[in-house]
């Protein structure tokens, strides 16, 4: 087994003030030398090129990080993926992170793309130079009817030319093991990376588990009940908890943390700093 990798995922800025702190973190995410940073896309957003294609563009080309940008299927034209690819060839990034995205209501879809897959799919087809990554759900697609269900989705995926899956967050590790197994049985055998948020305030702590429904252990819960007003306590135990998982994810040989940073590079880099020696070792015993 070789070195997991460690990745970082940020998003783009709303505003003049966001843009430069956004700066800020990415100069210090720069020292963490991460093996790629994520740059989400949101399909509310009016503009990939002026939001997400510029922030990858900076990390790829002025960082110097291999950059990953996110692209949401659904209200995508094939005229538009086939514009985006030529700019991202053109800025030199050559991964992209391929998802369905979310329904918005009232906003007409133009059919060209229903699933994750058929835009991973009809990226390779176009151009297969690009590595393309898709998103799964160790604790289950919220829109899948049930688990072997999904697990068949998310072999469609692959099947595609998705070549890395990428989790949403999870709370509880052994649901990652378990989703793991579903998809060595499956024949599903590309890297899954692990996808952890710390969490630093327990305003985020309660949008994230009503909005992704994730497993709430009960030591989690613990934590945001025992701290509720205790703001720097809660954040203490937080990144404790997400070290603990970490370190586990990383001795029990997952293929890679991907850190959801919420544009917090102090998060970041407390993992980091934390975890450097342990992804070291097993460097050195690999």
């Amino acid at each position: 087994m070789g070195k997991p990798s460690l990745s970082f995922e940020i998003f783009p800025p709303n505003s003049m003030v966001g843009e430069e702190r956004l700066i800020q973190t990415l100069s210090q995410l720069k020292g963490l030398s991460p093996d790629f940073i994520s740059v989400t896309c949101s399909n509310q957003q009016a503009n990939f090129i002026d939001t997400t294609l510029n922030v990858a563009d900076y990390v790829q080309n002025q960082l110097k990080i291999p950059a990953i940008a996110h692209l949401p299927a659904l209200y995508l034209t094939t005229a538009e993926v086939d514009y985006i690819l030529q700019a991202l060839h053109q800025r030199a990034i050559s991964q992209i992170l391929a998802l369905r995205g979310d329904y918005i209501e009232n906003k007409v879809q133009p059919n060209d793309f229903h699933y994750a897959s058929e835009l991973i799919d009809y990226i390779q087809g176009k151009d297969n130079s690009f590595k393309v990554s898709g998103a799964c759900y160790p604790e289950m697609h919220p829109d899948s009817n049930n688990r072997v269900e999904d697990i068949l989705n998310l072999k469609r995926k692959v099947e595609s030319g998705c070549q890395q899956l990428i989790t949403q967050l999870f709370f509880d590790n052994d649901t990652f093991y378990s989703f793991q197994e579903s998809c060595a049985l499956s024949g599903i055998n590309v890297p899954i990376l692990a996808g952890i948020m710390p969490i630093i305030n327990r305003k985020q702590a309660i949008r994230l588990i009503q909005t992704c429904q994730t497993k709430v252990p009960r030591k989690f819960m613990a934590i945001l009940e025992k701290y509720e007003y205790q703001p720097e306590s809660l954040k203490e135990a937080g990144l404790a908890y997400a070290l603990d998982q970490i370190v586990d994810l990383v001795t029990q040989d997952a293929d890679g943390i991907h850190l959801y940073t919420m544009n917090q590079a102090q998060t970041a880099r407390y993992i980091y700093q934390a975890t450097t020696s342990i992804f070291q070792n097993l460097s050195h015993a690999s």
